[in-house]
């Protein structure tokens, strides 16, 4: 079996990172740093295309769940639903708890399967209004954005999560369910750390500049935006509570008929569809440019290196899966590549040390839920474009807003690690 050597492995990881900073696409950047690292690891350029169709050949299962989701995805965006959704949780909280509020609708939006950059767009506004009302300034938003964005991430029906369960054959239910620990740990971690960059008097004054020409659409009912994405998620949890199976494939465009249906908007099912596709085309060829690097790397000498180093160290066995989270996610700057390359290259690995594929998987999705955010990634940039905040100030909030997914990091590692909880 052709192999590269720890090195090439190291160096492919290394130019696609460095293509990526420089502002490349990131599925350019992981293709370049695969070919690269392939060959400089001593394989010849045939048998390096090779590991590398093969790698992305492997994300076929993946790619067309990420396509179904697109179909809910569409239907809750251009319906309003999502911004019933989030209107009506601000509403109900009230302005006394609007920190609060923020961060629950931007949770919500999320866990309900809204990507992370479409939830701060639509949430932004929003958020931008209560700033102005209770004199919040840029950066306490954007860390109640971001924080609730990372705890909602970790329990939603979304790419990285569709990646972890067809690698590790769980039900993307469970994967979800066992996201629901560390997610509201993620959540009360949001709240007080953004109370406390509020209280530091960190960020510069929101200001709200009222664009032309704006036309104010009808609004769905809350009953008719949130049963869709209700039902969706109530059809992939047949199979752990009742034996039967309905793929994501199949449950998740269910979801966004009946949103579309219920909004009144049927007849814009298929425009609404291809709208969503639009959405996901760019993390379908992320994802293809993460399975060309992950053949290389799993073919590699680096899975041997890191048991390596964790027998050497002396750590316990299950600390490489969030490890391997925090590690790809931050190589990436991307939640879903991070999962993805982390489970298909150190998976197998993992398990070896005794892990249960439900806690592999919901360790490795918290890690690569905590420094995603980089500034090579999108969701930095489109997270700040929301509140036009200034890159400056963005950086300076990092810190704080990686706490958020440190925690939950830290929570799915003793519960599921350490304790060992398994379903």
């Amino acid at each position: 079996m052709v192999s590269v050597s720890t090195t090439g492995a190291l160096i492919a990881l290394a130019i696609a990172i460095i293509v990526i900073v420089m502002g490349a696409p990131p599925a350019y950047g992981m293709i370049l740093g695969a070919l690269i690292g392939g060959i400089v690891g001593g394989v010849n350029a045939k048998e390096v295309v090779a590991l590398m169709f093969g790698g992305a050949g492997g994300m076929s299962p993946t790619l067309l769940r990420i396509m179904a989701a697109g179909v809910l995805a569409g239907a809750l965006i251009n319906s309003g639903s999502a911004d019933v959704i989030a209107e009506n949780i601000v509403e109900k909280l009230g302005e006394a708890n609007s920190l609060i509020a923020i961060i629950a609708s931007i949770f919500i939006l999320t866990a309900i399967g809204v990507f992370a950059d479409v939830a701060c767009l639509t949430v932004a506004p929003i958020a931008m209004l209560i700033a102005q009302k209770t004199n919040c300034s840029k950066s306490v938003i954007m860390m109640a954005m971001c924080g609730g964005t990372h705890a909602g991430n970790v329990m939603s029906p979304n790419p990285q999560a569709i990646a972890l369960s067809d690698y590790f054959q769980v039900p993307l239910t469970t994967v979800m369910l066992g996201g629901i620990i560390p997610a509201v740990f993620g959540f009360i971690a949001t709240i007080l750390l953004t109370k406390l960059v509020h209280k530091l008097g960190i960020g510069s004054e929101v200001v709200i500049v009222e664009e032309e020409g704006a036309v104010e659409l009808g609004r769905p009912s809350l009953f008719a935006a949130i049963t869709g994405p209700i039902v969706a998620i109530l059809l992939l949890a047949l199979r752990p509570i009742a034996g039967i199976e309905i793929d994501p494939l199949i449950a998740l465009p269910i979801g966004g008929l009946i949103t579309c249906i219920l909004t009144g908007d049927s007849k814009k099912f298929v425009e609404f569809s291809s709208k969503g596709l639009t959405m996901m085309s760019g993390v379908i060829l992320l994802l293809l440019g993460t399975g060309a690097l992950s053949g290389i790397i799993a073919n590699s000498g680096l899975k041997e290196s890191l048991i390596h180093i964790v027998e050497v160290l002396g750590l316990s066995g299950f600390l490489l899966a969030p490890i391997t989270g925090l590690v790809m996610g931050a190589a990436t700057a991307s939640a879903t590549a991070g999962s993805t390359v982390g489970s298909q290259v150190f998976g197998e690995t993992i398990l070896s040390f005794g892990v249960k594929p439900l806690q592999a998987a919901v360790m490795i999705h918290a890690g690569s839920n905590t420094l995603d955010g980089l500034p090579h990634g999108s969701f930095f940039h489109t997270s700040a474009g929301s509140i036009r905040m200034d890159i400056k100030e963005k950086l300076r909030l990092l810190p704080f807003e990686f706490c958020v997914g440190l925690v939950m990091t830290i929570v799915a590692t003793i519960v599921y690690g350490l304790i060992g909880l398994n379903f």
